[in-house]
Order: structure tokens, then C-alpha cells, then sequence
């Protein structure tokens, strides 16, 4: 059953997205053709999508492996990878009522707020498109259940992608510190964004175009001085997508994309891109964390405003 939260120093030569991010205005970061063009620049092949069977194949060999080995975790069942795609079908098909329940999907404008928002405010999001905007809240209500496979291969595909494991990892213990989570168990940090944020992660780790900068923005996360925890960060950054998506800033992009899901990965992505520039370039340190999230913030409700 579902639950619901209550409320919700790589080499030079490889450290190749700065001079995009110098060279393209952040506005154009929501663009799919720049996200595959930083990739193509960092690696110079685009990789294909695995597909499931790959990954499962893949799983499987490194699972025999483990115990022909003895080093397989007995206090973690063997898990495979899981795409976003697939974990995306899944809150498609789950019966998540309850978490429904307390959606909100838009700001509740009152008065004189109300006509502006009507006369001067974003375009409405089309109506074919507020089922998927309402799925995206309704994954944000719904809390990591020990008790669902798909919750639990999203954490632990996560965990391998970020420290190139071939092994999974029991589902509490200090590992997860080490990704950046506050403390032994990830499901503690998810409060306002719930499965959201593991499922922006998830698509950040697993997309061939953005995997390389995932890692990068991973490594300076666990940098001597300049370490902050990747994954409090992540979270942090999905709480923002969230707001800016109910405060409708979205709209115009989602309805000229036909697609909210994939704008929200987008803004999601680009945003980590900018704050890792910003931390890696100006030499920040988590003391500066809270600052450079504002600006990230108040640059992105810029950019969106400006469609």
C-alpha cells in the first residue's frame, strides 16, 4: 500500500559543461536539444536507451556473479535497475487515491490577485494536460513505501548509478549519508516532494544525456571543501520545480510541448546545471548553500516567466 507524507576534481578535460553553460543563456536550458548537446559535447557519441531487457539482463549476470563471489549483501534482496520510463507506467497504474486526496494542484487566488492573475498571469495549462500535472502532484504526495518493488528499485538504481556499484545496498545504514541524504534512511528527506524527488533523481541517473553531468555534479558534491549533500540539494531543487508547476509558471512551455512531465525534468536538470556552475565556478562551500539556491531560483522564475 501507498503512503502519503503529511505535507507536503574530474580532470580538466572532463570537466566539459562549463563553457556551455558560459556560452548559452539559462533560458535556453529547458530546450531538450541543449541538454543532448552538453552530453554529445562531454562524451562525443550519444548513447541509445537501454532497454529493459538490457537492464535486466545486465542485473542479472552481476547478481550470479555476487554470489559466486560471496560479496552479494544478504541484508539487501538482489534488485534490478529500473528506467524512468518504466517506474513513470508504474504511478500510471497504481492506485494512489489517497495521496489524490491531497493534491493542489494550482495557488488559490483570491480578490484583486484573482483578476490579475486572469488579465496578466501565465496562459491556462490545456485541459489534456492537467491529468499528467495532477499525476506529478500526486507522486509528490506519495511517501517511500518499504512494501512497493518499483519504490524500492528506484532507490536502489539510484544508489548504483550515482556510485557505480554492481551491487545493491540494505535499504537503511549509512551509505545513504554518503549520496547526501541527512540520515540512515532516505525516506526522511522527502517531506513536501515525496517519490517526486527520488523519480527526478532517477531520471537525472539514468538518461544517457544527462548521466555524465550527473556524475560530474555527484563528484564536486563530494569534493575536500567544495561538498554540499547531493541528494538534500536534489531535493531542495524539486521543491522549487514543484512550486514554480502549481504557481502555473509552466504552462506555456507544457502547452506548447504538449508534455508537463518531461518540462518538469527539463527545469529540473537545468537548474542543477545552473547551481553546479555556480558552486564549481565561485568556489562555494554549503555555507553558501541557502544563497545559491535563491539565485537559482529567482534566475529559473525569471526564465519561466519569459516563456
Amino acid at each position: 500500500m501507498n503512503q502519503c507524507t503529511p505535507d507536503i576534481e574530474r580532470s580538466e578535460e572532463q570537466d566539459v559543461f562549463l563553457p556551455a553553460v558560459k556560452s548559452i543563456p539559462i533560458s535556453m536550458l529547458k530546450q531538450n536539444g541543449l541538454l543532448q548537446a552538453l552530453a554529445e559535447e562531454a562524451s562525443g557519441l550519444t548513447e541509445a536507451d537501454p532497454s529493459e531487457e538490457v537492464l535486466r539482463a545486465q542485473e542479472e549476470w552481476e547478481a550470479l556473479e555476487a554470489i559466486q563471489s560471496g560479496t552479494a549483501d544478504n541484508s539487501a534482496s538482489p534488485v534490478t535497475l529500473i528506467s524512468f520510463n518504466e517506474a513513470l507506467q508504474y504511478f500510471q497504474t497504481a492506485d494512489l487515491t489517497e495521496c489524490r486526496k491531497r493534491i493542489q494542484p494550482t495557488m488559490q487566488r483570491r480578490g484583486l490577485s484573482a483578476v490579475a492573475h486572469f488579465f496578466f498571469g501565465p496562459p491556462r495549462l490545456h485541459q489534456q494536460l492537467q491529468a499528467e500535472r495532477d499525476l506529478a502532484f500526486v507522486i509528490a504526495q506519495c511517501g517511500l513505501d518499504n512494501n512497493e518493488k518499483v519504490h524500492m528499485r528506484i532507490l536502489q538504481t539510484i544508489y548504483k548509478k550515482l556510485t557505480g556499484s554492481r551491487f545493491g545496498c540494505p535499504r537503511y545504514g549509512a551509505h545513504w549519508e554518503e549520496l547526501g541524504f541527512q540520515g540512515l534512511d532516505p525516506g526522511t528527506d522527502l517531506r513536501g516532494t515525496g517519490m517526486l524527488s527520488l523519480m527526478q533523481v532517477l531520471y537525472f541517473v539514468m538518461d544517457p544525456q544527462t548521466f555524465l553531468l550527473a556524475q560530474d555534479i555527484f563528484k564536486l558534491s563530494q569534493h575536500s571543501t567544495q561538498n554540499f549533500p547531493f541528494c538534500v540539494m536534489s531535493v531542495n531543487i524539486t521543491r522549487i520545480v514543484i512550486q514554480v508547476l502549481r504557481e502555473e509558471r509552466l504552462s506555456r512551455e507544457c502547452n506548447r510541448r504538449h508534455q508537463v512531465i518531461a518540462v518538469l525534468n527539463d527545469l529540473y536538470v537545468a537548474m542543477f546545471l545552473h547551481l553546479y556552475y555556480t558552486w564549481k565556478t565561485q568556489h562555494k562551500t554549503i555555507s553558501d548553500s541557502g544563497f545559491v539556491l535563491k539565485g537559482t531560483f529567482s534566475l529559473h522564475l525569471f526564465c519561466c516567466s519569459k516563456g
